[in-house]
């Protein structure tokens, strides 16, 4: 049985917080923090909550789990940058928590997947503890989900601007290639909300950069299965984090 989250600040703003998850009660523990980024395509109306049943799964399976909630677009000082500067402090204020043990695992599902991936190709990664992050169908290519208009044209929201603007590089995981850290993307066969194509020039090219970038496209798997902890699915999404720990647990 997993714990009742703690929530814990990093930040004034009332989203500037996480929820603290302990590995269950029996569960062998693996000494690793897996950081949960909800999606929502980054808007307001998505919040952490939906992602808590996949944070408990984690807790389960033995992890310590950060539950991360950030600023979004329609808030006050969500979008571009404040959305990335929540995710840079939040992973700060996780890496300094005693009880929270490094490495960490960033674990970021739609806009999450966005989130973490953007975090993976960041000079300081690295120095947060961060070993690798983990894309569930997440929209890691800013221009691929503008011209797709994945969401209503969530991208151009999140960002304020357009391809080629200083805010839009920013923000794109592919301006950062190859990723500093591993990275490992879960797509299910089956999503049309974040088709599995969206991913396929972020792989390519962070693999022909040198990045240590690995792709599975789950058989008739849909956008939310991928954080589903009762779909076949999920037993993937354990094993990329598992593939990125420094040691086997």
């Amino acid at each position: 049985m997993t714990s009742s989250p703690q929530t814990r600040t990093y930040g004034s703003d009332p989203a500037q917080v996480y929820d603290v998850l302990l590995p269950a009660a029996g569960a062998p523990q693996v000494g690793v923090t897996v950081v949960v980024v909800h999606g929502g395509f980054w808007r307001k109306a998505y919040d952490r909550e939906h992602a808590l049943p996949e944070a408990r799964a984690f807790a389960a399976a033995g992890f310590h789990v950060a539950l991360a909630e950030y600023r979004r677009a329609g808030m006050p000082g969500g979008g571009v940058p404040g959305t990335l500067d929540d995710v840079r402090a939040l992973l700060a204020a996780v890496a300094e928590q005693p009880d929270l043990p490094k490495p960490l695992v960033l674990v970021g599902h739609s806009a999450g997947g966005h989130l973490v991936t953007w975090v993976a190709g960041q000079p300081w990664a690295a120095e947060r503890g961060v070993v690798g992050a983990v894309s569930l169908a997440g929209v890691v290519d800013l221009g691929a989900s503008d011209r797709l208009h994945l969401g209503s044209d969530a991208a151009r929201e999140f960002v304020g601007t357009g391809p080629g603007s200083a805010a839009w590089t920013s923000a794109d995981p592919m301006s950062t290639l190859p990723p500093k850290v591993p990275v490992r993307l879960v797509n299910g066969a089956d999503d049309d909300t974040v088709p599995p194509e969206v991913a396929d020039a972020y792989v390519s090219e962070a693999t022909a950069a040198g990045g240590d970038v690995a792709v599975q496209v789950v058989p008739g798997t849909d956008h939310m299965a991928v954080i589903d902890p009762t779909s076949p699915a999920f037993e993937l999404v354990l094993s990329a984090v598992r593939s990125l720990l420094p040691t086997s647990p």
